[in-house]
C-alpha cells in the first residue's frame, strides 16, 4: 500500500475525523464545566472507584501528591468533590463526587462516548468483534513504534 494510499484512505480519514471530534466534544464539555483535562480524569476515576484515597488518585493519574492535594481541595469548594473521613483512621480522607456525572450539565463529559457507545451497542456481533480486533492490533502496532522510537531517542540523548 502505498503512502498516499494511506493518507487517503476513507477509514483513516474517518478514524481520524473520529479521533478529532472526540477531542473537540471533550474539550468544549470541560470548558463549559470548568474544569481541566485532569480534572474530568480525576471525576471519572472517583465515579468509578467512590471513596478512593487521595493518593491512589495521585497514582492513578501520575500526580504528586501536592498536586492531587490542591486539585481536590480546589474541587471540594466548587462542590464537585467531597471528602470523608475514615472511620478507623481519622487521618485518611476518602474522595466522593458530590455531582451526578450522569446528569447535565456533567453528562456531557462523556456524550460523545456514551453516542458511540448507542451505535456499537446496534452492530452486528461479528462486525464489533472485527472493528475491535482491527483497532487493538493498530493500537498495538503504533504503540509499539512509539516505544522503538522513544528507545532510541533517550540512546541518542544518554550518548550525547
Amino acid at each position: 500500500m502505498s503512502r498516499e494510499h494511506e493518507v487517503s484512505s476513507p477509514l483513516m480519514e474517518a478514524l481520524t475525523h473520529y479521533s478529532r471530534e472526540r477531542e473537540a466534544a471533550a474539550a468544549k464539555a470541560r470548558k463549559q464545566l470548568g474544569v481541566n483535562e485532569l480534572d474530568a480524569k480525576a471525576l471519572a476515576f472517583v465515579g468509578a472507584n467512590p471513596g478512593m484515597r487521595p493518593s491512589e488518585l495521585a497514582a492513578t493519574l501520575g500526580v504528586t501528591s501536592a498536586g492531587i492535594t490542591t486539585m481536590v481541595e480546589r474541587l471540594v469548594r466548587r462542590g464537585i468533590l467531597r471528602r470523608e473521613l475514615d472511620a478507623s483512621d481519622r487521618r485518611v480522607n476518602h474522595i466522593h463526587l458530590a455531582i451526578d456525572l450522569e446528569n447535565e450539565p456533567w453528562s456531557q463529559l462523556a456524550a460523545f462516548d456514551d453516542a458511540c457507545r448507542r451505535i456499537i451497542g446496534s452492530l452486528d456481533p461479528q462486525i464489533e468483534a472485527d472493528l475491535a480486533d482491527f483497532l487493538s492490533k493498530t493500537t498495538m502496532a503504533a504503540t509499539e513504534r512509539v516505544a522503538r522510537v522513544d528507545a532510541l531517542v533517550d540512546e541518542t540523548s544518554a550518548a550525547a
